[in-house]
């Protein structure tokens, strides 16, 4: 399991709210996650993992350093099958 510091401002919590996904939510699924990739739109990493209430939810960052991790987005999506589609 990684270590990270986030790197938190108002209005990064404020977008991941209109997801409805929370700081603890984000930090959950980053430091913990099932899979591990790059955003297909943007080129970022990007992971997807279970929050504690059960929501699979899809996180993008970005990596200042090796410890440091600015959120970027976060929603809810289907669980990711085997071969990495939704289901």
């Amino acid at each position: 399991m990684p270590y990270y510091d986030f790197f938190w401002n108002a209005e990064i919590i404020g977008h991941l709210e209109q997801h409805g996904v929370s700081v603890e939510d984000f930090e959950e699924v980053v430091s913990s996650p099932e899979e591990i990739g790059e955003s297909r739109s943007t080129g970022r990493p990007c992971c997807w993992g279970e929050a504690s209430d059960g929501r699979f939810l899809f996180c993008v960052f970005e990596k200042i350093n090796d410890n440091t991790v600015i959120p970027v987005t976060a929603y809810e999506i289907h669980h990711r099958g085997e071969q990495g589609k939704p289901r």
